[in-house]
């Protein structure tokens, strides 16, 4: 007979909201992330990777001058016993602590392979050994007196530091990278003895404020050296504020050789940049024909760094050609501040520079109070001792008879000398050798000493000024330990200001700067022909198209397009095509929208003013500095919504204005009636009731107005023939006679 499969009963089934359960979770992640992983303590500056790193390389005793150990011995313990995560993580987390290319001040010694600056990895854990450096047992003295609060590792056998008692402003020293969940920061390192510096004068005025700092702390101090070509205004927002960036530029100088020939030699590059990769990105470059002014580069570094750029002829100018290359290459790297913090161990926070320090003060202040009450502790224990020894001293025979007759000699001796426990016992488990020792001259001495050490103790954690000069006695002696004059004290980042070569000077260097003529059709085919070419009749055009408009320009020109969106469009002449054939559609080289058409084309000269107008009447002057943008989407300038559309410029020269209208009518009025503005819809120029605007002039009162007729000539009225149309502006207007019938007044932009 076959049994019967009874299904067992269903655990409890809960429901829960999806959203609810994912909040939950994400939240704890996110928490998780923040505090034990991506984000540094603001008091000793570490992550709890590297805090675990270095408390267990104490408790393996690899002080600086000991016996180095395999890295293995050192991340097996750490992993076993406080980080239960991947040995690979923790063996990076350590070698960069070593990278003295990392690290400004590492706090591990490394023996062997720990990787080097071009990018290439350290060798296996087993190959390699570290111990503690001496910046590592700043950071960790006073562990075992208290100085700190420690808990329950993760399972719960052992204990570990909270925090160090971080006796060196590692956070702000050493700097700190991480992203976490919604947030991350980035810490750039900087030179203790400057930060001891302000330390101390925060420590004198706790009010201080970052600025006030940097007379000290002029900025960053990189490992790999390197110049920061950031303003003091920018440095000093950075600070205050806690969040900006520093702009680091590769150090090189020209070395020159033989017959006239120069090269120049990079010997520094911007923290956190990998040579190789930086070569293998120039070489690169070179190769796409994008570093006209190079003519080679080679990697001749040893110990130290260089890196050989050669020109490529010897007329260019070195400055410019560095300069070049650090637009397109990491020789000039952005480096981001995000003192984003774990305040109190607790609270992620954004510090400023004083803040920051602020921290680290009051932590010092922490750990000396806790370590003095450690002291007292331990002081007045071994005062109740001496206490004890000095009865047994003087009474040594009698306490020998009560420890040899006596079944329990410990209450007989408490009653016998009125002594407490500590001293029955102290004296019941001396060595029989101590005896000899036990003089009442050195106990008396002892005693002395001891009281009097215990005085100043207790004055110290009465006064708070008491403890504030001795935490300044603490930094002074960092100061020293790593003073301007220490090989590794020595501050390697330098400060100029970046040289002011303008990008349109970098574009000239890439293009011989020759005459030509610009071509636009109509359709808004565009071409470039060589010279300055009076007689276009000879232009062929593709069918249905004509000339629009041509212009004499240079190749190292830029052109303005104003379009009927009203947008203005910026244009390189070096990069439109040469005069054969029809040349290419404009929008080829900027991102004009598909029912957009030209206004007008014109060379990019500086200085001077525009009055621009749309179809509705309405238009403002505007500066030419106003219409430059930077990017393909160009730069809105003139506000219109269809059907309205931009369909007039004209230089502003003069001082009065002439509208025209689709009706024929001209309206004449001051210029000082219509506004100078940067960017807006403008104001009514000419009224209309089914009318258009068609032309906007601009010219002089004493001169009178000029406008070219259809066949090409020159044509005018004077101030007195234009009586009948001058009124206001948003006047109607009269009928134009006399003027073109095409109520155009074809006058380009000059």
């Amino acid at each position: 007979m076959g049994k019967t499969l009874i299904p067992p009963e269903p655990a409890e089934v809960h429901e829960v909201a999806l959203r609810e359960a994912l909040e939950e979770r994400y939240l704890a992640y996110a928490l998780s992330t923040i505090m034990h992983r991506a984000l540094p303590d603001a008091r000793d500056g570490l992550k709890p990777v590297h805090r675990r790193i270095l408390y267990g390389m104490r408790l393996l005793r690899l002080d600086p001058g000991t016996a180095f150990k395999k890295s293995a011995k050192i991340v097996g313990d750490v992993m076993g016993s406080f980080h239960p995560h991947g040995d690979q993580a923790i063996y990076d987390a350590m070698v960069r602590l070593a990278q003295d290319f990392s690290s400004r001040y590492p706090l591990v010694d490394g023996q062997g392979n720990f990787g080097n600056i071009d990018g290439d990895n350290a060798a296996a854990y087993r190959y390699t050994e570290a111990r503690m450096t001496d910046v590592a047992r700043l950071l960790l003295e006073g562990i075992d007196e208290d100085g700190v609060e420690f808990r329950a590792n993760y399972d719960g056998q052992s204990k570990e530091p909270v925090v160090l008692p971080g006796g060196f402003p590692n956070l702000l020293a050493n700097g700190a990278q991480g992203i976490a969940v919604g947030m991350a920061t980035s810490i750039p390192p900087h030179n203790a003895a400057e930060l001891c510096d302000a330390a101390l004068h925060l420590i004198e005025k706790p009010q201080a404020k970052s600025r006030a700092l940097m007379r000290w702390v002029k900025g960053p101090d990189f490992p790999t050296g390197g110049i920061v070509v950031d303003s003091k205004e920018a440095i000093a927002e950075a600070y205050t504020t806690g969040r900006g960036s520093f702009r680091v530029r590769a150090k090189w100088e020209q070395e020159e050789g033989a017959r006239g020939t120069w090269v120049v030699v990079i010997t520094e590059i911007p923290w956190l940049v990998q040579k190789s990769r930086l070569v293998e990105k120039i070489a690169e470059l070179l190769n796409e024909k994008k570093l006209p002014l190079v003519g080679d580069v080679r990697d001749e570094s040893a110990e130290d760094i260089r890196l050989i750029i050669e020109p490529k002829s010897r007329s260019v100018d070195p400055a410019l050609m560095m300069e070049s290359l650090f637009r397109l290459t990491e020789l000039e790297s952005k480096i981001p501040v995000n003192i984003n913090v774990l305040v109190k161990g607790r609270v992620p926070k954004v510090l400023g520079l004083a803040e920051a320090l602020r921290e680290w003060l009051d932590h010092l202040r922490d750990v000396l109070v806790r370590r003095s009450n450690y002291r007292k502790t331990q002081i007045e224990n071994r005062l109740e001792v001496l206490g004890g020894y000095l009865i047994a001293y003087l009474n040594l025979d009698k306490v020998i008879k009560i420890i040899r007759t006596e079944d329990e000699p410990k209450p007989v001796l408490m009653k016998t000398f009125s002594l407490t426990e500590v001293q029955a016992d102290a004296i019941l488990n001396m060595r029989l050798r101590s005896l000899r020792k036990l003089e009442e001259m050195e106990i008396r001495t002892e005693d002395k000493n001891l009281r009097g050490e215990l005085k100043g103790l207790k004055a110290l954690l009465a006064s708070e000024s008491e403890q504030w000069i001795k935490v300044g006695e603490q930094v002074k002696k960092v100061r020293d330990i790593f003073g301007p004059k220490t090989p590794l004290g020595k501050r390697r980042t330098q400060f100029a200001d970046a040289p002011e070569h303008d990008l349109a000077a970098i574009e000239e260097a890439f293009v011989e700067r020759e005459p030509c003529t610009v071509v636009v059709s109509e359709k808004g085919w565009v071409r470039t022909m060589k010279g300055h070419v009076e007689d276009l009749s000879g232009l062929s055009f593709k069918t249905d198209d004509k000339l629009g408009q041509a212009f004499f320009a240079e190749t190292t020109s830029k052109l303005l397009l104003f379009a009927t969106n009203g947008k203005f469009y910026s244009l390189d002449v070096a990069k439109l095509p040469g005069g054969r054939g029809h040349g290419e559609p404009i929008r080829m080289f900027i991102d004009m929208d598909q029912d957009a058409s030209i206004v007008s084309v014109f060379v990019n000269k500086g200085g001077r003013k525009f009055l621009i107008a749309s179809s509705e009447g309405q238009g403002f002057v505007v500066k030419e500095e106003d219409c430059v943008g930077n990017t393909r989407k160009g730069k809105q300038v003139l506000n219109v919504e269809m059907p309205n559309e931009a369909c007039a410029i004209t230089s502003v020269v003069g001082d009065q204005v002439a509208v025209i209208g689709s009706n024929h009518k001209m309206v004449i009025f001051p210029l000082d009636q219509v506004p100078e503005m940067a960017r807006g819809r403008g104001v009514r120029l000419q009224k209309y009731t089914s009318a258009s605007l068609s032309d906007v002039a601009t010219f002089d009162s004493k001169t009178g107005l000029a406008w070219k007729d259809s066949a090409g000539r020159d044509q005018g009225m004077s101030w007195k023939d234009l009586t009948d149309w001058r009124g206001n502006r948003a006047d109607a207007g009269r009928l134009a006679h006399g003027l073109p019938k095409s109520n155009k007044l074809n006058r380009p932009v000059e």
